[in-house]
Order: structure tokens, then C-alpha cells, then sequence
């Protein structure tokens, strides 16, 4: 970065910033359950491949399925939270990726008992710049370990 001018290291700080509120916005979406709206920042023919311990669990292709998908998940719980952490992203023109860890807490009610399920996430990304702004148009989900307790009465 230190070779180039000094707009190019503007833009490629813009964009780092722009993708940081795109993994963001997709989080804030998820814990609203606004799925619609979320299917937006993918790429029309975005592909999402997610893996549950090392094993495929499912494989998606356009914003449609996605959709679909990720709004049938999502009504199993009744409350989300997504905590994003580090997000370190390599731009190429209109093109880049990230890694991106995450933890995501599902709670859901089962047999009458509330359950927290709290789940370790990485992302591996790919964003392309289409219209001016950045879209998700791969994205490797990786749920690495999986903590499920039953929550106290409240």
C-alpha cells in the first residue's frame, strides 16, 4: 500500500470500511429477522456454502434460495445476535475478499425449556463492486464448534 498514490490508499480505506458495514448490516438484518432486505447484499448469482464441524450442510445458489433458506432457519429461533469480530479484507479492484469471525447466538424453545445455542463462526468472502457498491457473491460459512445450554428462568 505504501507504493501507491495517495487516492489510491484513500479508496482501498473507503472500501475496507464499506465491506466492515457490509458483514454488518448482514448481521444487524439477521438479528431483525429482515431476510428480505438482507438478501440484498448478495449478488444476484451469490453462492453460499455452509459447513457445520468440516461437513457440508448446504449448498445455495442466487439471492432467491438464499432467501428462501436463510428465512426457513431463521424461523426456528425466536432471537439472534451476531457479534462480529475481526474482518480482514484484501481488496483487487472491484473485487475482494475476507476472512471474518463471528459468534452467533440462537435461542430457541424446546420441549418448553429455553436454549441458548452459541455457535463459532468464520467467513471466508467474496465481495465484488457492482452499481457502485459492494455485494457478498461467495460466502464459505464455517460453524467450527457448537455450545448449547438451557437458559435460566427469567
Amino acid at each position: 500500500m505504501q507504493d501507491n498514490t495517495l487516492e489510491q490508499r484513500i479508496q482501498t480505506l473507503e472500501d475496507k470500511v464499506a465491506l466492515k458495514a457490509l458483514v454488518d448490516t448482514f448481521a444487524n438484518l439477521a438479528d431483525q429477522k429482515d431476510l428480505a432486505t438482507q438478501s440484498l447484499l448478495f449478488a444476484e448469482d451469490a453462492v453460499v456454502d455452509t459447513y457445520f464441524e468440516g461437513q457440508l450442510f448446504a449448498s445455495l445458489r442466487g439471492r432467491k434460495e438464499i432467501q428462501e433458506t436463510f428465512t426457513g432457519f431463521m424461523a426456528n429461533f425466536e432471537t439472534a445476535y451476531h457479534i462480529n469480530g475481526q474482518h480482514t479484507a484484501e481488496i483487487d479492484g472491484d473485487r475482494a475478499t475476507a476472512v471474518h469471525y463471528c459468534l452467533v447466538v440462537l435461542v430457541n424453545t424446546v420441549d418448553g425449556k429455553k436454549m441458548r445455542n452459541t455457535n463459532g463462526v468464520y467467513y471466508n468472502d467474496e465481495y465484488v463492486r457492482q452499481g457502485g457498491r459492494w455485494l457478498i457473491s461467495k460466502r464459505t460459512s464455517h460453524f467450527t464448534w457448537r455450545d448449547t445450554m438451557e437458559m435460566a428462568a427469567g
